[in-house]
């Protein structure tokens, strides 16, 4: 007899995890990382078993869980006049962002931050100066905006079409600066809990020698 565990995963199913991992965020039970990572052994997830161990320390939420929206706080800003700002580590993201640099730097790393919106919305400024957004790859990033004697980029590695993946837009205005969106493969690493499942799934499709950036 089969065991139910070794069943082949649908892509209903699939997506139903993907969801459960989305609300999991939003009610802050896992970082960004943590919800990219996830989100992309969900849809690389052959079996009912593999997908059974990426929420096994979750709650079950159900398919289509509803949670109010969280009311919007004002804008959180970041600003370097001058010299640096550097937001990294743990913290909680949970309205919109904003980053100013005037002759200095800002660095905002959102890896091991707590999401709690669907997107995260990032407002940067750049002014003979340097925004640097650090994001896991596998993300989807939505850059707009206008760079006048400056520069905008984005390098990350983000995943195959389809994907309903964690979405990062920035509005990006850089005057004799620079607005960059790095992905982790380009930034210095993390302790990332989740990286035994990326290797025990298989599903470290990035390969290559990372390239650090100084911030």
């Amino acid at each position: 007899m089969t065991d139910l565990g070794d069943l082949r995963a649908s892509d209903a199913e699939r997506e139903d995890v993907v969801e459960q991992l989305r609300v999991a965020s939003v009610d802050g039970r896992l970082t960004l990382v943590e919800l990219t990572d996830r989100t992309e052994a969900a849809y690389k997830a052959t079996t009912r078993a593999e997908l059974a161990l990426i929420t096994q320390d979750l709650p079950d939420t159900g398919p289509a869980a509803y949670r109010p929206a969280a009311p919007q706080r004002k804008k959180r800003w970041f600003m370097s006049i001058m010299g640096d700002t550097k937001r990294r580590g743990k913290w909680r993201v949970d309205s919109d962002l904003a980053a100013l640099s005037v002759m200095g730097d800002v660095v905002l790393d959102l890896r091991e931050a707590e999401v709690r919106t669907d997107v995260i919305d990032i407002t940067a400024i750049a002014v003979m100066g340097d925004v640097k957004i650090i994001v896991p790859d596998g993300v989807e990033i939505d850059l707009d905006g206008f760079a006048l004697m400056g520069d905008k980029k984005v390098d990350v590695l983000e995943a195959p079409h389809g994907m309903r993946v964690p979405v990062v837009r920035v509005h990006g205005y850089a005057l004799m600066g620079d607005i960059k969106v790095y992905g982790d493969a380009r930034a210095k690493p993390i302790r990332r809990g989740w990286a035994a499942w990326r290797e025990h799934l298989g599903l470290d499709a990035f390969h290559g020698e990372p390239r650090q950036i100084r911030d």
